[in-house]
């Protein structure tokens, strides 16, 4: 029910896949928490709306409160193909405690054999230029291709963690 949100902005269009800085300086004046955030996410931009996980102890948090705002809530996770076997682990006690599926990303397996074959299994211990490249192929392209189907996404930069972070907002645009 959409009729009593006190944080719809009347200058967003029914089609939400472009923010102007304005319209996100306004829902950040209005929002101030988790819950009024995930539930006004929840409300105008679900289902074109996902949130990244890698499982942690925030994202547990994050995830439950989700979930009791929308059970139908999207998540997704990258698998690298180099993930440690606790972590598929997690992956199935999260989705049959909540009863959801979780969208798995993979890196395409021809970018990853042929970085592999020119590059060594283990190239990102070598070179910084190989991690970048390794994390470019593993992650940023998996990523890139789940975002451009989204109007936004979730994650869960603390402010306490690094001093880069200090001034993060609620909302942000990302520019991928």
């Amino acid at each position: 029910n959409n009729s009593g949100n006190q944080y719809k902005t009347n200058n967003l269009s029914e089609d939400v896949t472009k923010f102007k800085p304005e319209q996100v300086d306004d829902l950040n004046s209005k929002i101030k928490t988790t819950e009024e955030a995930l539930q006004w996410v929840s409300e105008n931009l679900h289902p074109k709306v996902a949130k990244a996980s890698s499982f942690g102890a925030e994202d547990a948090v994050v995830m439950d409160i989700m979930l009791k705002i929308n059970p139908k809530f999207r998540f997704f996770t990258l698998d690298t193909g180099r993930l440690p076997q606790e972590t598929y682990d997690i992956i199935d006690i999260v989705s049959k405690k909540y009863n959801i599926s979780i969208e798995v990303l993979f890196p395409d397996t021809k970018e990853v054999e042929d970085m592999v074959r020119d590059k060594g299994m283990n190239l990102f211990y070598e070179s910084i230029e190989n991690r970048k490249l390794c994390c470019e192929i593993r992650k940023v392209h998996p990523m890139n291709k789940m975002l451009s189907t989204l109007d936004g996404w979730i994650t869960g930069l603390r402010r306490d963690q690094t001093p880069n972070r200090t001034n993060v907002t609620m909302f942000q645009l990302d520019h991928g």
